[in-house]
């Protein structure tokens, strides 16, 4: 075999490893991906490597330190009234009112993660974020200087993870990708691609 066409051939062969997408990669059609992204974000025959949304355990994770805040006020409340009898205290309306505010710091959750896009093209990384204003961090690969990824423990007990990106000349992460489902599977597709782009 000459050596252009055994070049082709493992060329082929890449694309079929990077492009191969046993779950956590969101393996969709160019249309289904295109409904999904900005117009006009992908640049003429970019490819679409990766394509996904943060777990849903995002949503009940990052709202954990205000659902722990309001259980604590629901339970200072009735201890007070227990304690010293003020007569004010009303279980049920103070039960409803804690129930009322953790479901509304869960939608708002819910509502973010909606609007948080991840993406990995064979140029470049990119997060979307954002509803009702939209923000976009997108860098070329061969500009990436650090991928790290990062497990606290509430993550590692979910089975996710969030993933760092830093570019050349900053000593500190400029996005994450949040609270993704396999990160140690993702981040093997990231360096993946970073290594084929600079090659």
């Amino acid at each position: 075999m000459s050596e252009s066409k055994r070049d082709r051939s493992e060329k082929r062969g890449e694309d079929v490893a990077l492009s191969e997408s046993p779950d956590p990669v969101i393996g969709l059609d160019s249309d289904r991906a295109a409904a999904m992204l900005p117009e006009d974000l992908l640049q003429g025959d970019e490819t679409i490597i990766l394509l996904m949304k943060p777990s849903m355990w995002y949503v009940l994770l990052a709202s954990l330190e205000t659902l722990a805040l309001i259980a604590v006020i629901g339970v200072v409340g009735w201890w007070a009234e227990q304690r010293f009898e003020m007569g004010w205290y009303n279980p049920k309306a103070l039960a409803a009112m804690c129930g009322l505010l953790g479901a509304i710091r869960l939608f708002a959750q819910l509502v973010e993660w909606f609007g948080r896009t991840y993406v990995l093209t064979d140029r470049r990384v990119v997060r979307i974020m954002g509803v009702f204003r939209r923000q976009m961090f997108q860098c070329e690969l061969g500009r990436l200087q650090h991928t790290n990824v990062i497990r606290t423990f509430r993550e590692r007990v979910c089975g996710v993870g969030t993933i760092s990106f830093a570019t050349a000349g900053t000593g500190f992460p400029e996005a994450y990708w949040m609270m993704v489902r396999h990160p140690m599977a993702v981040h093997k597709k990231i360096i993946q691609a970073i290594n084929r782009y600079q090659r």
